[in-house]
């Protein structure tokens, strides 16, 4: 069994889930959410792929715990579920704790 893949593609799943039927904070729909996320990967994917290539590993999955899929430079599909779901679960908690607070700047 995949246990990482498992265990990333719940994580992004009750990431979104948790968006969408509970907090609504409609970061989903913002422009600077998405470019958020293309930093983060123009950042993950040298850094994740120098830690995880094949040739010289630095970070080693078990082979039974990963679905196999790796791309590109040999990073594995399930770190960037796990990335979607770390960054987006603390921004989601970020914007509900700042509307909470009372400010409402949509930018």
């Amino acid at each position: 069994m995949a246990e990482y893949l498992l265990a990333a593609v719940t994580a992004a799943v009750l990431v979104v889930l948790m968006e969408v039927l509970a907090l609504r904070t409609g970061l989903f729909r913002r422009p600077a959410y998405w470019i958020t996320m293309a930093i983060v990967l123009g950042f993950q994917v040298p850094v994740d792929g120098w830690l995880t290539k094949l040739d010289a590993p630095i970070v080693l999955y078990a082979e039974w715990a990963i679905s196999g899929v790796r791309v590109p430079w040999d990073i594995p599909v399930e770190d960037f579920l796990y990335g979607f779901a770390m960054v987006t679960a603390v921004l989601l908690l970020w914007e509900r704790r700042r509307s909470a607070d009372g400010a409402v700047d949509r930018r």
